[in-house]
């Protein structure tokens, strides 16, 4: 009778340490897809000029923070927010430029009302680029909020 108290406690052991091992098992699953979930999430959004102006700020010596200016070159020349990088909306290489930007940094991006810009928030969700703001009215309600541009 104590062997099989014996056996029936061993059994009981082996059944407890397999249940462990699973139920771990199933916790590192889960955290590894948690995990992956989390350093997957988009932002894109548009944001007003003034918020547009509070990022810049922020991130001013931030070297994974891009401005990007998607007027034609002529439109830049004629002002654009300092420290801008322009990449022509109309060019026929747009969108393989754009492809081969760093997909990780954040982008603050504008056209001249956002119609463009609007265009290039959407296409950059698309392509998977994991932080991209669009200044609502672009440069046009920037420049009535007051707000600093360059030549």
């Amino acid at each position: 009778m104590i062997e099989t108290n014996k056996k029936s406690i061993l059994q009981l052991l082996l059944a407890s340490l397999g249940m462990a091992l699973l139920l771990a098992s199933i916790c590192l699953h889960f955290q590894g897809r948690i995990a992956r979930s989390e350093s997957q999430i988009q932002i894109t959004k548009n944001i007003t000029p003034k918020e547009a102006y509070t990022l810049l700020l922020k991130n001013k010596d931030n070297q994974s923070f891009v401005i990007l200016d998607v007027r034609t070159p002529l439109e830049f020349a004629n002002g654009h927010i300092e420290n801008a990088v322009n990449l022509d909306y109309y060019s026929e290489t747009f969108k393989n430029l754009l492809k081969r930007l760093d997909h990780n940094k954040t982008y603050l991006i504008y056209c001249r009302t956002a119609r463009r810009s609007g265009r290039v928030l959407d296409l950059m969700k698309e392509l998977g680029f994991r932080e991209v703001y669009n200044i609502a009215g672009g440069i046009t309600d920037w420049k009535e909020a007051g707000l600093p541009t360059t030549e």
